[in-house]
């Protein structure tokens, strides 16, 4: 479900910003993906759930391309608000891609898609880590730099 919520604001995102050229739809795609790549390379090599099924599903991922890390290093890491800025331009992007649409053309699809992207990005996200994810995670037990922000610990 995790997953579902993630690819579904990466391809809502990607159509919007494609109203203004494939060019914007491609970067931002790829975009997306570095960021996968990066959480993958970055974190869940330490996670307790390296090479396990987690709740999103990267564990296993994370194994097969990288090498396992320092299970003690993840909780060891902090994180601000300001590390959260590239996680929060993967919405931010084709929200402001969708308002220009909406300025020059407007488009009820558009406007439809922002909202759907506002939903999933906040909603959608609260409830699958609240709820499915990270409410029933060792690793947060253990220790989660993310636990530690939303939770301000």
């Amino acid at each position: 479900m995790s997953n579902i919520v993630s690819l579904s604001i990466y391809i809502i995102g990607a159509y919007i910003l494609s109203g203004l050229g494939l060019v914007y739809a491609i970067s931002y795609l790829l975009y997306c993906i570095f960021l996968e790549i990066r959480l993958l390379k970055n974190g869940c090599v330490n996670c307790y759930y390296y090479g396990k099924i987690c709740g999103f599903g990267k564990g296993r991922l994370s194994a097969l391309f990288f090498k396992k890390g320092d299970s003690s290093k993840f909780s060891q890491k902090k994180l601000s608000w300001k590390d959260m800025i590239p996680d929060m331009l993967v919405f931010i992007f084709p929200l402001i891609g969708g308002i220009i649409l909406l300025i020059y053309t407007f488009s009820w699809i558009i406007l439809f898609l922002i909202a759907a992207l506002l939903i999933l990005s906040f909603t959608g996200n609260a409830l699958v880590r609240g709820f499915l994810t990270c409410g029933n995670c060792k690793q947060r037990e253990l220790g989660c730099p993310a636990e530690d922000l939303f939770n301000k610990k």
